[in-house]
């Protein structure tokens, strides 16, 4: 009787139930969120953005005569004195390079920020001595990703002269084009034009 009562012993070579009871789902639960994360979702992203943003989408391209010019969203440099200019690149060795995209990550008060500061502000006024007024931040630092091309309308109302007098035009004419093409980042209700 006692011998009815005991419990067998276990097969040395036998997996516990427990963890074949847990390794099948686990699998499915790996399989299922595979497809669902890694395929089905960025598929329907890819679509939607397809169907809603298709100009974002595609990287906010300028084409002109069906020739690719650039982005919106990267900035281009301009040197001629009839060119409002942007904000300076952060990128090395070549500017505006979107595969190095990235800050200078150089802190406020490092010399070698403060030196190119001061260079690019120098060559502002060399570019227009005329122009005494201070200097606007966005010309002589880079963004964040070193690419922006977008400038504050103060930083366009400082180059409005210059862009003027090289395209022998009045500087009247030069403001106006400051002041009727700014745009907020983003959404409208998001942030305030700059």
């Amino acid at each position: 009787m006692t011998e009815s009562l005991a419990h067998p012993a276990p097969d040395a070579g036998a997996t516990p139930p427990a963890r074949c009871g847990l390794l099948r789902p686990a699998l499915v639960l790996f399989v299922l969120f595979s497809v669902l994360t890694g395929l089905l979702y960025p598929l329907a992203v890819t679509g939607v953005a397809q169907t809603v943003f298709a100009h974002q989408a595609n990287g906010s391209l300028v084409r002109r005569d069906g020739r690719l010019l650039g982005s919106e969203l990267i900035g281009q440099t301009f040197t001629a004195p009839g060119h409002f200019w942007g904000r300076p690149s952060a990128t090395t060795p070549l500017p505006y390079d979107g595969l190095a995209s990235g800050g200078s990550n150089l802190a406020p008060g490092n010399p070698a920020l403060l030196d190119a500061v001061q260079a690019r502000v120098q060559a502002l006024r060399a570019a227009d001595p005329e122009n005494t007024r201070p200097v606007p931040v966005d010309l002589v630092t880079a963004s964040a990703s070193g690419l922006d091309p977008h400038i504050s309308v103060a930083a366009a109302n400082y180059q409005s002269g210059r862009v003027a007098r090289s395209a022998a035009c009045p500087p009247s004419r030069s403001r106006r084009w400051c002041s009727s093409t700014p745009k907020a980042p983003g959404w409208a209700f998001w942030a305030s034009p700059g």
